[in-house]
């Protein structure tokens, strides 16, 4: 869903790491959007909002804890102060942190759950609110195969992951209808990163053949998504190497 008013359009990315929140922020960029992008500490964003900037496009960086109401709500404020109206949201935090169940504890449980999915609510419901009285908005979840099932050591990922895809769910079935799009997308596999380059060398050499994420390539699905005709909007899309076992 695209928009026609003259006024600066927004792209606010929650979780705009190196990987696939800076490929997104800057395809929107592209197209002429303001990439707003934030991350826990600020500092770590200058290379990204650099990037976009040489290319032409505008971007800002925000520090904000996205599982604090009132960070939140101060994150939403500023930027439709300072930039005009969010007229796209992407969630793309991850707390992808394995555990055993036997290991786990209480504290570190409630605290995956709480970056991976209560600040996703927080933040979509801040959207949320304001593209409803526009009239427009598209909201777009970053999922992971845990959405989908749990496997062994990751009890806490894939919980707080199923809780993602259940918000993201009854917010499509809620504001559909007021022509708002919602999204869930499925990333099922190993992403081009430092993190997979790194601990994952055997993984990483499947780049060569097309076997690992290349996050230009989710970001161009992401602009899709946003720009669908409502009469045939998508809710979930799932993105995977050919070669990935599913």
């Amino acid at each position: 869903m695209t928009s026609n008013h003259s006024q600066p359009k927004v792209a606010l990315v929650i979780g705009a790491g190196d990987a696939t929140g800076g490929a997104i922020a800057k395809r929107f960029a592209r197209e002429g959007y303001i990439a707003c992008v934030t991350r826990r500490t600020a500092d770590k964003l200058q290379p990204l909002v650099d990037d976009i900037r040489a290319e032409g496009g505008q971007a800002f960086g925000y520090s904000s804890d996205a599982r604090k109401e009132e960070s939140v709500a101060a994150l939403f404020e500023q930027i439709e102060a300072e930039h005009g109206p969010v007229e796209v949201l992407v969630f793309n935090i991850g707390a992808n942190v394995p555990c055993g169940i036997l290991e786990e504890t209480p504290r570190k449980y409630f605290k995956i759950w709480e970056m991976a999915c209560f600040s996703g609510f927080l933040n979509a419901q801040a959207a949320a609110r304001r593209m409803v009285a526009r009239g427009r908005g598209t909201i777009l979840f970053t999922g992971a195969t845990a959405a989908l099932r749990g496997s062994a050591n990751f009890a806490a990922f894939a919980g707080a992951k199923h809780a993602l895809r259940a918000l993201a769910q009854s917010m499509a079935r809620e504001l559909g209808p007021r022509n708002i799009h919602v999204a869930h997308v499925v990333v099922d596999g190993a992403i081009d990163t430092a993190f997979i380059r790194d601990t994952f060398p055997q993984r990483y050499a499947l780049k060569e053949q097309d076997g690992i994420l290349n996050p230009e390539h989710i970001a161009e699905n992401y602009w899709y998504l946003h720009t669908q005709p409502r009469d045939a909007w998508t809710f979930e899309l799932d993105l995977r190497p050919y070669m990935e076992s599913w």
